[in-house]
């Protein structure tokens, strides 16, 4: 009888699942044991006792670690799987106990003992359908509340009229803990299993009426939330439920608190930062605000508020570092080394606030790079070209998401020192629009006597400016802000002479380029003819960017050349130009081959330097008619109505037919009309030229001049002299008029320049008409006592009997 009791199969213990009678259940089986068991129940009738392992985290369990109640199953289906797993699917037939393990080499092979359910059928009794119906109601209710059964399991429950069984399939299809699925399988009564099940129900219903309860508190508090911020609002209702307590905010603001002690700040300072981080432990961690102040406090914490280079107050090695790293720009060397001598003396001197004016490529930020190599200080550079937002300056407020410091206080932070170089590159190009004004945010950080507490928006604290060394540039000082220029040191730098560029090419470009294009000395060399020929006749500038080009283009060519083997080296010559860098893209400047008629050769300043501009004035026959062409400005023009109406006034003395403006048309062109023109000191050169082309008498075409004119004649003071006296040397000028309150400006023009022009200074037309038109001696014109200065250079030694002589 006991072969008829008892049966031996493998036996599969399973990790957190249990297999209920009547039941479907898949699985993967990984572990040897298993996997074996699994196949040597295939090979036979394809039945298999599966039980519960009560530690799940044991790989090998051994008797002890299994339960002793489990379920004969019937193995389905077996799909293998990569890496030696098997996916299985298997149907309980009816509870068991394990009576013996009677062998465990391959695979765990038992006896076991069928269970029968002590009342198997249990007559329909008034409790029985009561518990029956309960546990529907229960199992309906959890089916709604959690969410993850379709209503197709719970209908086939409504349709169960087995205790038992319905107990069963509610617990197979319940997420319980396996301790409890095990207990639900072990009660062999099947009115006990509903009553223990309706209990498991009704527990499970109040943990979920819980949780919904903790998420719609949740959701009221935290609506339109990140779904990061959501999940830690949850777990910290959870803890708070239990009693817990979260201790990394006071962490956090403990370690912020350290570090402001330890940063040794002034006490405004450091009482609002302490006032922060106290605000940070009142707020949970994670939460949008808390980033915000944790970003604040680590951002103000990282600035160096007493962090200072360690300055270099040698003045003689100064001087070397800046005369190695450029050629001329004296002024600005000077400057230099006058606060080096001063901050010997006073150390507490605060940091100047310098503006390099002059045309691009002079040199103006390389040498603000080479003044902090030789202060010792850390350099920082801020491109201020098209800010238009005032925010960018001064930062904004930490409440705005994305909110940062503006740019000053973020230079200071790169630096990370107290005392820096601030590069301001193209302060003149500055912006304003409705965002604000850059200019204006600009004030208070350049103004020595404010920038000791500078407040940035987002900040909110102040910070001392004072130590810091301010250097701005620009082309022109015209669209600066007066009231910015006003509080900056503003150094003029020139154009450079054709001898100054030669020099900068030998000292600087020409070793760059050839290291940069891995040329020696002996490779390529450049005579003095080639390199001023690239000057004259292949640029057209103030500075030396497109000398740089073309010295790199002649580099490129000569390293093709070796490359190739056409040749070891070069020596680039002015005759052999051509061939290296294509033809000639300017001319020279020519005088004309004889004095004319109504044409005078005026001085313009642009944005690339001087540059001569000849004004040409024709007289014809017709109705009084005041043609100008040649693309000019409202102001040039009302400069030459002025030079026509001051005419007109003195047309009898100059000798000229009183209704000259009736029956004449005067046309006043200036040449390259593509390009435009505006300003007033063309006027003097328009007034001489229509002169001339009134009276026939010709211009002397080795002169130049410039100046304002008024309706009464005077000449008045006007700009740019030194890059105009330049392009006057250029074009082989020999003689240049100017306003008399230029002359003390004589002394700022380059001496190259100065040794190569004679200077007219004249505060009236009238003095030097005689000077600059060639009148027959019968028709001197008049000389109403304007006062004439002649101050000689290398051009010359004539001067008319009477004028005063300067040398």
């Amino acid at each position: 009888m006991e072969d008829e009791v008892y049966e031996l199969l493998p036996m599969l213990a399973l990790r957190a699942m249990t297999v209920f009678p009547n039941m479907l259940l898949n699985f993967d089986v990984e572990r040897h044991k298993s996997t074996a068991a699994v196949d040597a129940a295939n090979e036979g009738d394809r039945k298999i006792f599966i039980v519960g392992q009560k530690d799940i985290s044991k790989e090998a369990p051994e008797a002890g670690d299994m339960y002793q109640t489990g379920t004969v199953c019937h193995v389905k289906q077996l799909l293998r799987l990569p890496g030696g797993g098997i996916k299985v699917l298997v149907e309980g037939k009816y509870r068991a106990r394990l009576e013996q393990i009677i062998g465990e080499r391959k695979y765990y092979y038992v006896k076991v003992r069928p269970l029968l359910d002590d009342d198997e059928r249990p007559g329909a009794t008034a409790r029985v359908e009561a518990l029956t119906r309960k546990a529907v109601g229960l199992f309906d209710t959890y089916g709604a509340m959690s969410g993850h059964l379709g209503r197709e399991i719970v209908l086939t429950a409504f349709g169960m009229t087995d205790p038992g069984g319905l107990a069963d399939f509610i617990a197979q299809n319940t997420f319980l803990k396996p301790e409890k699925k095990q207990l639900i399988l072990e009660t062999l009564r099947p009115v006990k299993r509903m009553e223990l099940i309706c209990d498991l129900l009704a527990r499970e219903i109040e943990v979920l009426g819980i949780e919904r309860q903790l998420g719609e508190k949740l959701r009221g508090r935290i609506e339109g939330q990140h779904r990061e911020y959501v999940l830690r609002e949850q777990m910290r209702l959870i803890q708070n439920e239990l009693g817990a307590e979260e201790q990394q905010e006071g962490a956090s603001s403990e370690d912020y608190r350290e570090k402001i002690y330890a940063a040794k700040l002034e006490p405004e300072i450091e009482k609002k930062l302490l006032r922060e981080a106290d605000r940070l432990d009142k707020l949970h961690f994670g939460s949008p605000e808390a980033t915000v102040l944790n970003t604040y406090l680590d951002t103000c914490l990282e600035l160096p508020w007493n962090r200072r280079t360690n300055e270099r107050l040698d003045v003689a090695a100064a001087r070397k570092i800046l005369d190695k790293d450029h050629f001329g720009l004296e002024k600005v060397k000077e400057r230099l080394l006058e606060f080096l001598a001063v901050r010997q003396l006073t150390p507490k001197l605060k940091g100047p606030i310098i503006c390099l004016v002059g045309p691009p490529g002079v040199g103006k930020t390389s040498v603000a790079i080479s003044m902090a190599r030789a202060l010792g200080r850390k350099l920082t550079r801020l491109s201020l070209g098209g800010v238009h937002d005032e925010a960018e300056i001064r930062g904004h407020r930490k409440t705005y998401i994305g909110s940062m410091p503006g740019r000053i206080i973020s230079a200071i932070n790169q630096a990370q020192s107290k005392n820096p170089l601030l590069l301001l590159d193209e302060i003149d190009k500055l912006g304003n629009d409705y965002r604000g004004d850059p200019a204006s945010a600009l004030l208070e950080a350049l103004d020595p006597e404010q920038n000791h507490a500078f407040r940035d928006h987002y900040l909110e604290l102040p910070f001392d400016l004072s130590e810091v060394m301010f250097v701005t540039t620009a082309n022109t000082s015209s669209t600066i802000p007066k009231p910015l220029l006003d509080r900056m040191e503003v150094i003029e730098l020139s154009s450079y002479t054709d001898m100054e560029k030669l020099e900068i090419a030998k000292r600087h470009l020409i070793p760059k380029q050839r290291a940069r294009h891995g040329l020696n000395g002996r490779q390529i060399r450049f005579d003095d003819g080639a390199v001023l020929g690239m000057i004259t006749g292949y640029t057209r500038e103030a500075g030396v960017r497109l000398l740089e080009r073309e010295i790199a283009s002649a580099c490129r060519k000569t390293a093709t050349g070796i490359v190739s083997g056409r040749y070891e080296k070069l020596t680039v010559r002015a005759g052999a130009l051509d061939e290296l860098l294509g033809v000639h893209k300017y001319q020279p400047e020519a005088l004309a081959k004889s004095d004319e008629v109504g044409l005078v050769k005026g001085l313009a300043w642009t944005a690339a330097g001087g540059v001569t501009l000849d004004v040409e004035v024709n007289v014809v026959p017709g109705t009084g008619k005041l043609e100008l062409t040649g693309n000019l400005g409202d102001v040039m023009k009302e400069s030459a109505k002025a030079a026509v109406s001051y005419i007109r006034s003195r047309a009898d003395k100059l000798g000229i037919e009183g209704n000259f403006y009736k029956e004449k048309d005067i046309h006043i062109h200036f040449p390259e009309g593509a390009v435009q023109k505006d300003g007033p000191s063309a006027g003097v050169a328009m007034a001489v030229a229509a002169i001339s082309a009134l009276t026939g008498a010709t211009v002397r075409r080795d002169l130049a001049m410039t100046g304002e004119i008024t309706l009464r004649g005077r000449v008045l003071r006007i700009g740019g002299l030194k890059e105009k006296t330049m392009a006057a040397m250029r074009a082989g000028v020999k003689t240049v008029i100017i306003p008399l309150e230029n002359e003390a400006d004589i002394e700022e023009i380059d001496p190259t320049v100065r040794a190569a022009l004679d200077f007219i200074t004249t505060d009236h037309i009238d003095g030097i008409l005689d000077v600059a038109l060639n009148f027959p001696e019968a028709r001197r014109a008049p000389d109403d006592g304007g006062a004439l200065h002649m101050v000689l250079g290398g051009a010359g030694e004539r001067a008319d009997s009477g004028t005063g002589i300067r040398q």
